[in-house]
């Protein structure tokens, strides 16, 4: 499946030149999250995926790795955006833990709906809501260290606004997120656990358009600590590069904290998404 995945992403690129939807702005759709929904790299924003407008369909593939101290992240999937009103998505992650010699595989089918407005040209921000299932393909490791389940579905509330020329002539993007949530680093070590609190998260992200192609912005992502592995927040600082509306390239400095006990997980982040 994974493989598939691959093939959808090169795909994509080979037919977005004379396929390509274009009925939104430049850049307005952001990028690829890692569980597949469109929106930043950590976060899922109010924006659905692709350049379709409200009387067009958009397909969209994408490839992500995150890469930190010891630990490394591969995730790709596909988007489907119908009508700018519904976004349905699927994604594999597969989660490398070299100390151990072992690689966990998750899914995820997602689903978000336009529930209010357009990022620009509304006079409140775009509001969307969305849903994750996420499903373990062996949930060996994520027992072992105390998840109660190996699958979960997490619902969210994003609500997004670009700023016109707000920041000394350049366009400013803010997008705030709130989540209700199981999951155990996003769901790679199960749902659910003996040390659970509150489930519901915030999440954030804010940008600024140096020019009209590139952006630089920050994100952060609350984190439950379920096992009582000292699950910390995600934070990160990221560029993006919308060249045309056929393709995104994202690159980020990721700041992950602790993960299954590990101090001082950092690195770097690097996504491509095609867009037809």
């Amino acid at each position: 499946m994974y493989i598939k995945l691959l093939f959808a992403l090169a795909l994509s690129f080979c037919s977005a030149l004379s396929m390509a939807a274009t009925g939104k702005l430049l850049a307005t759709p952001g990028v690829s999250q890692v569980e597949g929904s469109a929106g930043g790299g950590l976060v899922p924003w109010a924006q659905l995926a692709g350049y379709a407008s409200e009387d067009e369909w958009a397909v969209n593939g994408f490839c992500s790795r995150a890469d930190v101290t010891d630990y490394r992240l591969d995730a790709c999937g596909m988007q489907l955006n119908l009508f700018n009103r519904v976004e349905l998505s699927y994604a594999v992650q597969q989660f490398d833990v070299p100390a151990l010699n072992t690689e966990i595989e998750q899914s995820i089918s997602g689903a978000k709906i336009r529930l209010y407005g357009d990022i620009v040209y509304s006079q409140w921000p775009q509001l969307s809501m969305g849903v994750q299932h996420k499903s373990l393909e062996d949930g060996t490791v994520a027992k072992l260290v105390g998840a109660k389940n190996t699958s979960g579905t997490d619902v969210y509330l994003a609500a997004s606004k670009l700023h016109l020329g707000a920041l000394a002539g350049y366009n400013w993007f803010w997008n705030v997120t709130t989540r209700y949530s199981k999951a155990n680093q996003l769901g790679l070590l199960g749902y659910g656990g003996a040390n659970e609190g509150s489930h519901i998260l915030v999440e954030a992200s804010s940008a600024v358009f140096v020019s009209r192609e590139l952006a630089i912005g920050v994100e952060y992502r609350q984190k439950a600590n379920n096992l009582g592995l000292g699950e910390q927040d995600w934070r990160d600082l990221f560029i993006a590069w919308m060249p045309n509306k056929h393709m995104s390239v994202t690159a980020a400095y990721l700041d992950l904290g602790r993960i299954a006990g590990v101090d001082k997980q950092t690195g770097w982040y690097l996504s491509v998404t095609g867009y037809w």
